[in-house]
């Protein structure tokens, strides 16, 4: 049964005004299934989009059991939170300061990118909560300047990520090393492939399996349609009229180059939109500051390539726009997931030129939902999207029905075929009265 409201947890009072403080109205789908499995201290391996709640329901069960058993003395950290970047490191750690607030935990992070001295303050200090990269996590438990005995929780955010980082050897020695734990919680955007599976099986026992779909009120949250473009100038022009006709606050328009990044970013501006861009080789500093612009309304748009479509937890990011279609439907998901969150509404639209609506099709087929294509006024495309572009998201009868037709239409070719074999057999038949002729001629 689902839960309706954060009271049916039986969560401590701290907790709950903290939820109050974050505007938090009921639980989502995925909370309302990781939560109680959590709190009983059953091994949980959940699946769920980005946006719908995730960190919450791994974060709430973790501050309960500190609040549930507190320490007698200070010590080394109790929970260990293992993430694949540094930007996502930063916004669990973030979350985990505003859930407990109210409380007097102390929370602490551990990323590539720091100073490795500065890190040093943290292990002469009490710690309840570490948020860390597996990576140099891993560096401080070889040089025994972090203690992962007293871990009793390890919760691994975005594990299918981690994995496709090349993070999995450091991920099992953490949890080798961490092997005194009581509980291990384990989520990922999605439960399919032999990586992830053997992953979990080796960390988890006995879990408690969770594939939380968001419920279609969740889903419906989010409007989504796209504009058919002639070309790449096409784009641009639909792009800038578009934030500028929606008077867009606060979006992240995506793109899928690295190299197109900075060039979007500096015609946006030229054309008075205040933005700013966001790409994988930059430094730490420079991505955190591209980050903070969009957060305190500086700029009202950021422009990314993926890097930013899973962790980027940025409040009220009113739009999405993907001006690159990603090849892949389940990006296409944690893309739009940046916007409609802790239950506010959002907007994703695409941009789709006319080799893309193979892509679209996809995208169409792994959300089930309906994409309408919008005209902006002015801006109308010249060309037709392709004809078989419907085709692309064709059901499985309606390809067996295709497979069909196309199987029949071959049996009247090789009829057709056999005709004209009579009709060379009939041509040598008339020809056959010669060759008899010069055998006669050399018999005498």
């Amino acid at each position: 049964m689902t839960t309706t409201n954060f009271e049916e947890f039986d969560l401590a009072p701290e907790l709950l005004k903290a939820i109050t403080k974050k505007g938090y109205k009921r639980p989502t789908t995925v909370q309302s299934e990781a939560i109680p499995a959590a709190m009983e201290q059953r091994d949980v391996l959940g699946s769920a989009p980005t946006g719908t709640g995730k960190t919450a329901a791994f974060l709430l069960p973790a501050i309960q059991h500190l609040l549930d058993y507190p320490r007698r003395k200070p010590g080394a950290p109790r929970i260990l939170i293992l993430t694949p970047t540094r930007e996502l490191t930063m916004q669990v750690a973030e979350q985990a300061e505003e859930l407990a607030c109210f409380t007097n935990l102390s929370i602490a992070t551990i990323t590539g990118g720091v100073a490795y001295q500065n890190h040093g303050e943290i292990f002469n200090k009490n710690q309840d909560i570490v948020v860390a990269t597996p990576g140099r996590l891993l560096q401080y438990i070889k040089e025994e300047n972090f203690d992962c005995r007293s871990v009793e929780m390890l919760i691994f955010d975005e594990a299918d990520r981690m994995l496709q980082m090349g993070f999995g050897q450091d991920a099992e020695k953490i949890s080798v090393e961490t092997r005194w734990r009581k509980q291990t919680l384990l989520f990922s955007a999605t439960l399919e492939g032999e990586l992830l599976t053997d992953f979990a099986s080796r960390i988890l026992e006995n879990p408690v399996e969770i594939d939380a779909e968001p419920s279609r009120r969740e889903r419906k949250k989010i409007n989504q349609w796209y504009y058919h473009a002639d070309n790449k100038e096409h784009k641009i022009k639909l792009v800038a009229r578009f934030i500028e006709t929606e008077e867009v606050s606060k979006g992240i328009v995506f793109v899928r180059r690295r190299e197109d990044v900075r060039e979007l970013s500096d015609i946006l501006r030229k054309r008075g939109i205040r933005s700013t861009y966001l790409e994988g080789e930059m430094a730490q500093t420079q991505r955190n500051n591209a980050i903070d612009k969009l957060k305190n309304g500086i700029v009202t748009i950021l422009v990314a390539t993926d890097v930013a479509a899973r962790g980027i937890d940025i409040d009220d990011i009113s739009h999405v726009m993907n001006f690159d279609l990603p090849y892949s439907a389940d990006t296409y998901t944690h893309r739009i997931g940046r916007t409609a969150r802790a239950g506010k509404k959002g907007t994703a639209v695409s941009f789709v030129e006319s080799h893309d609506y193979k892509l679209l099709g996809k995208i169409k087929r792994y959300t089930d939902e309906i994409l309408k294509a919008r005209i902006l006024e002015g801006l109308e495309p010249r060309t037709k999207p392709p004809k078989d572009g419907e085709l692309k998201t064709t059901t499985k009868k309606q390809k067996a029905r295709i497979k069909a037709k196309r199987s029949e239409k071959k049996k009247d070719s090789t009829k057709k075929i056999k005709l004209r074999h009579k009709e060379t057999k009939n041509i040598g038949k008339r020809r056959k009265p010669k060759i008899e002729n010069v055998e006669e001629n050399q018999n005498s």
